[in-house]
């Protein structure tokens, strides 16, 4: 369909780029999931016991890779939660967890920056969050790393440091939910498609940041991600 049939041009893929190569991921969804570290659940004031897992979604938009996050308007207090990215090449419905890695591409590195403000704001009056969640650059991350040279990493340590402090640190192991439950139990939800890319929850320490703050995130054996407050 050429561009003539559009009232304006639709708006650009978001495009994600892959550690040494020239090639990009195409991004379709971005589904994020909730609470799937179980200190972070008693920090956030849950029981950490294993429920079926919670989603909700960012925009494709809402990813950033230039290293850079613009403080957000209508907050006064906004965290960092650091997690692993897993990018789909393949979906469908009802995927078994024996066959969920078979879906990935990829990892990446990836802050869920969140309008905590806001989000106790929703969590009052029982609404949405996208408000809290799904804000422009909302979800800065690293270049893409293929499963085809780390394979999949199920354990490792997953930190994140504010201007050189250590604010959060976990492990891989640590997830309530497993990256390949995870796909099984969002694919009996929704069907799945190449360009889908999940973020699968953050481990304890989430705290605020302030304009100024140099976030430095890792995931031992995926990767690290430098990203500026401003």
């Amino acid at each position: 369909m050429g561009s003539d049939h559009f009232v304006f041009s639709p708006a650009p893929l978001t495009a994600w780029p892959i550690e040494g190569e020239d090639r990009f991921f195409p991004v379709r969804r971005v589904y994020c999931v909730g609470r799937n570290y179980a200190d972070h659940a008693r920090e956030m004031g849950h029981d950490p016991d294993r429920e079926p897992p919670f989603f909700f979604q960012k925009n494709p938009q809402n990813l950033t890779f230039d290293g850079r996050f613009a403080y957000p308007v209508a907050t006064g207090d906004v965290h960092h939660e650091v997690e692993l990215a897993v990018a789909l090449s393949k979906g469908g419905e009802a995927i078994a967890a024996e066959n969920a890695l078979d879906c990935v591409f990829g990892y990446a590195v990836a802050l869920d920056m969140t309008r905590r403000d806001r989000q106790a704001e929703a969590k009052k009056a029982s609404r949405p969050w996208e408000i809290a969640k799904a804000f422009e650059g909302s979800a800065p991350a690293a270049a893409l790393v293929p499963a085809s040279r780390i394979g999949h990493p199920g354990n490792g340590a997953i930190t994140l440091d504010v201007n050189g402090a250590r604010r959060q640190e976990g492990d891989l192991n640590q997830m309530i939910w497993p990256v390949a439950d995870v796909i099984a139990c969002l694919s009996g939800l929704f069907t799945l498609a190449p360009g889908d890319v999940i973020l699968t929850g953050t481990p304890a320490g989430v705290g605020a940041v302030e304009r100024g703050d140099r976030l430095e995130a890792a995931i031992e054996g995926v990767g690290r991600l430098s990203v500026s407050v401003v």
